[in-house]
Parts: C-alpha cells; sequence; structure tokens
C-alpha cells in the first residue's frame, strides 16, 4: 500500500476503540422465524470497482440478479431486490436481505469491513446497531430517506448531509487496496485523503 495511504489506515485502526456491536446484535435485529436468505461472509466483499458503478457509487448482488439491482439504482427509487449489494466507500456495505427478515430495516444489513491488499474481513455487522467509519450509526442516517427511496440516500433523499466529500469518497474508491493494478495515488486523491483524515479524527475527539 502506498505511504500516502497511511494516515487513513491508522484512523481505521483507531476507530476500532470507537465503533462497537454488540455480540448478540445480529440475532436481536434478525426476525428469528427466519434464516436470512443471503449468505454474507469475508469472502462475500471485492474490490469496489469491480462492480457495477451507478453515478457515484457502485452495486452488485451476491444472489446474481444483478440486472435488477441496477435498474433500481439506475431509476434512482424503488424497492431494491434481495441480494442487492450497495457501496459508496470500500469500508461500508449494505445488503439487502429476503423481504420480511428485518422490517424495521427494510431488510437492510449493514456491514463495516477492513480492507486491505489481502481482502476483506467483517469488522462489524447488523441492522440498526453498527457504526461506520466516522462512528456515526449507519440506520440513524438511512432511515432518514423518503420511503421510495428505500433507505438509500443520495442528494436530496432526506438524509442528513455527511462530513465526506464526493472528492473524499471518490479517492476512497480509487485507492481501495483489494483492487488490482493500483495506480499511483494522484496529487488530488492524496490531499482529499488527508483531509478526510482530519474530518475523522475531528469526529473521533467529538465523541
Amino acid at each position: 500500500m502506498t505511504k500516502l495511504l497511511l494516515p487513513i489506515v491508522s484512523t481505521l485502526m483507531v476507530l476500532h476503540a470507537v465503533t462497537s456491536l454488540p455480540a448478540a446484535a445480529y440475532a436481536q435485529a434478525a426476525d428469528k422465524t427466519s434464516e436470512p436468505k443471503v449468505k454474507v461472509d469475508d469472502k462475500s466483499f471485492k474490490c469496489i470497482t469491480d462492480m457495477t458503478p451507478v453515478r457515484h457509487f457502485y452495486v452488485d448482488n451476491l444472489l446474481g440478479n444483478v440486472a435488477a439491482t441496477v435498474a433500481v439504482a439506475t431509476a434512482g427509487k424503488g424497492d431494491y431486490p434481495e441480494g442487492s449489494v450497495l457501496q459508496l466507500m470500500p469500508n461500508e456495505v449494505m445488503i439487502k436481505q429476503q423481504q420480511g427478515f428485518n422490517p424495521e430495516t427494510r431488510d437492510w444489513e449493514f456491514f463495516y469491513i477492513d480492507v486491505d491488499k489481502d481482502g476483506s474481513k467483517i469488522f462489524a455487522r447488523g441492522f440498526a446497531d453498527v457504526n461506520n467509519r466516522l462512528g456515526l450509526n449507519c440506520f440513524a442516517c438511512h432511515s432518514q430517506a423518503k420511503p421510495e427511496f428505500d433507505l438509500v440516500c443520495e442528494q436530496d433523499h432526506g438524509c442528513a448531509p455527511i462530513p465526506v466529500t464526493r472528492a473524499m469518497f471518490g479517492a476512497l474508491q480509487r485507492t481501495d487496496p483489494r483492487c488490482k493494478d493500483q495506480k499511483p495515488v494522484s496529487p488530488e486523491d492524496a490531499q482529499a485523503l488527508k483531509e478526510l483524515d482530519e474530518v475523522v479524527k475531528a469526529l473521533k475527539a467529538s465523541q
């Protein structure tokens, strides 16, 4: 990994101390009368840019129905099919379980993952109890989206803005360490990553 990414990596390590998930949260959040249809483990995740780009984020479908997921994402509204994977940043993922599995989150399961050149590792997963790399609760943010957007946050969807610019998450996408044939980090991306590191530090200090 290039030295320019070291500030971001160190911040992710620090955030382990402020991001937590109770051991029983996954079981408590899910509908206990059913099992998740979408099986997710560390190997379920891949380089973010190997997924299908839609506007400024990436999508996939773990059950193979990529076309249906892309169709909803392209339309900008509607209910995503089960198996859908949405990612804005490499470390944050939302995956759609089968209908009725967890009505509170409209069946979305949230993941905070660690990534490096060797792959992905799930650090936290669940429904209403997962925090992201900024220490912010995923569901609390996404629950503000208007009903027609199926808990997906984009501009004007109703979600509160996050302190991450497009330059910042674009830089994270382009420097995902899991991706092959890494290109040198551009000065613009290096600056954006540096600014993001300061944002994360400031949020951590305020918590």
